[in-house]
């Protein structure tokens, strides 16, 4: 079925709350905040500083290079089978999705209110073109909502695991379908 879609700046209400707390750690309740109290009291026990990176997480990461992307789907199997896709297609290392948010958004006119999706696609930069091509492709909405915000700081191991795994697409000159 093809239904409209809002576009792709605007996220339904759970995709905001999501990326609000994702990205903007000032939002989160205080107490929320007593959750990193362990970790810093283990820092303080070993005597290493919390401002300083451990040797495990390095300083070799790109600011940026990696990216989250967010996809709204209309229900879980659209989700999985994109999900899929792009993580065979080597487009993304990783997707999560988060099931039953809703979006309240205009389409034509009419404030529309739908339960969908959330698709969060771990991706490197350099293919969030190819990943926004794809999803437009095989997606069943007039406009998908793809939108990418770049990484700045994570667990460098894990942003390394993101950049290996999408390595041989990024490399590569071909144009995915």
């Amino acid at each position: 079925m093809t239904r409209g879609r809002a576009p792709a700046g605007l996220l339904g209400g759970g995709a905001a709350l999501l990326l609000a707390c994702l990205w903007m750690p000032a939002l989160l309740p205080v107490t929320s905040r007593f959750l990193l109290l362990p970790r810093a009291l283990l820092s303080m026990a070993s005597g290493s500083s919390p401002s300083q990176p451990s040797p495990a997480s390095g300083s070799s990461y790109v600011p940026g290079s990696v990216s989250a992307a967010f996809v709204t789907c209309p229900n879980e199997k659209v989700a999985k089978e994109i999900a899929r896709a792009v993580v065979e297609k080597r487009l993304a290392a990783c997707v999560n999705l988060i099931p039953q948010i809703t979006s309240i958004y205009e389409w034509k006119g009419k404030i529309e209110e739908d339960s969908e999706v959330l698709m969060m696609i771990k991706t490197q930069s350099s293919l969030v073109p190819a990943l926004t091509d794809f999803v437009r492709s095989v997606h069943p909405y007039e406009v998908a909502e793809v939108i990418a915000l770049p990484v700045e700081q994570g667990n460098s191991p894990y942003l390394h695991w993101v950049r290996q795994v999408t390595e041989s697409v990024s490399d590569s000159n071909t144009v995915l379908p």
